[in-house]
């Protein structure tokens, strides 16, 4: 029997996105957006926006894999929106095991 949480430990980047998208959507999350190019963008802005009209929400995540690193644009945009107060952090893929992104999604946290 497979492992699920080596399974999680595995997931690329690109793959855990689109479990997240997933899993908002799921939870009332109609309004999502990620940036496909983000070359003519600001560095470091969040890989996703997630609204819920329903909920009253608006997330900002950026996403990363258990090893990846958060740089220094993506620190300063995460740093910047907690000081305006905003709904903003990271996940990684053992977020989904532990539940804490659900828990978010649904504003028990």
């Amino acid at each position: 029997m497979p492992n699920p949480t080596a399974f999680i430990a595995q997931l690329t980047e690109a793959q855990f996105q689109q479990q997240v998208i997933d899993l908002a959507k799921l939870n009332g999350y109609t309004l999502i957006h990620h940036t496909h190019d983000s070359r003519r963008s600001q560095p470091g802005f969040p890989d996703l926006v997630l609204i819920s009209e329903q909920r009253g929400r608006a997330l900002f995540r950026e996403l990363k894999t258990e090893t990846g690193r958060v740089s220094p644009a993506q620190f300063s945009w995460v740093s910047g929106m907690l000081m305006a107060k905003l709904d903003v952090g990271v996940w990684r893929p053992s977020d989904l095991k532990s539940g804490r992104i659900t828990r978010e999604l649904r504003g028990a946290e």
